[in-house]
């Protein structure tokens, strides 16, 4: 249940068109909704504004299905992450809209971002001159990452801009950037290897950069721990950095911070 959906139920009891019984029955699913597989979280929406979010690795096709038709029935838009295309065409085919009230309308995957929406309405795109996030990243091979931090900042109805293979092994590329750069009001930098993308963009604007290192590079880079050690070491001051391929987090992240400085 969002806030939305309180105030709603709570003003219906106040005109009488619920009772204090309906009205209980519907909240005693908070603070949590035990499903068996899972124990849903349908009380976050109230405590931090934002609902759970799908993270699908490892889990089956029946747990993911399960998991997203009830937060479908509690939420008008719904995100899972980690998301393989195989498992993509199975929710595809199961939670299309029907004649079921709790069917989701829309149902939207990526397959670069491993992103998958439920939605049950369209939702209008932010303004053309509102604040944004600017996704940079490294190189091509880090697109998935990338991506997957521009469209959960999307999805949680922020105006994101995109600046990809601008990475510092040629430096006149992130240049010709500047524009952008200099009007973000947060910068999310993406890079592997070495990482140096990060410190170099922390070094340029005025507004906080999250760093998400990534997997892609040689094998001293380690998986990803090199450019991670990188961005934390980074002599850029305001710069933070979210674990290895984490680009959920840092969209995450950057709504946060959006939505306390421009409320």
């Amino acid at each position: 249940m969002d806030v939305h959906k309180l105030r709603q139920l709570l003003a219906e009891v106040q005109t009488g068109q619920a009772s204090v019984e309906q009205a209980m029955d519907q909240l005693r699913t908070l603070p949590y909704d035990d499903i068996g597989t899972a124990r849903l979280d349908l009380h976050r929406p109230l405590r931090q504004g934002l609902p759970e979010v799908v993270f699908c690795q490892n889990k089956t096709p029946d747990q993911v299905l399960a998991i997203l038709e009830r937060l479908g029935q509690h939420h008008e838009r719904v995100l899972a992450t980690r998301v393989t295309p195989d498992l993509a065409a199975v929710v595809q085919s199961q939670l299309t809209l029907s004649g079921n009230q709790h069917k989701m309308a829309y149902v939207n995957y990526d397959a670069v971002s491993r992103l998958l929406t439920l939605t049950r309405a369209s939702v209008p795109p932010p303004l053309a001159d509102a604040p944004y996030v600017l996704v940079v990243s490294g190189g091509t091979s880090d697109l998935p990452v990338a991506e997957e931090a521009a469209q959960t900042a999307e999805f949680l109805g922020d105006r994101v801009l995109r600046a990809f293979d601008v990475g510092v092994a040629g430096i006149h590329r992130l240049l010709d950037e500047r524009e952008h750069l200099f009007g973000a009001d947060v910068v999310i930098s993406v890079a592997g290897m070495e990482g140096a993308l990060t410190s170099v963009v922390g070094g340029l604007v005025d507004c906080p950069v999250i760093g998400v290192p990534t997997s892609v590079g040689y094998g001293a880079h380690f998986g990803g721990l090199a450019p991670l050690l990188g961005m934390l070491n980074s002599c850029a001051p305001g710069v933070a950095v979210v674990n290895i391929d984490n680009g959920f987090g840092a969209g995450l992240y950057a709504h946060l911070i959006l939505r306390r400085i421009h409320p």
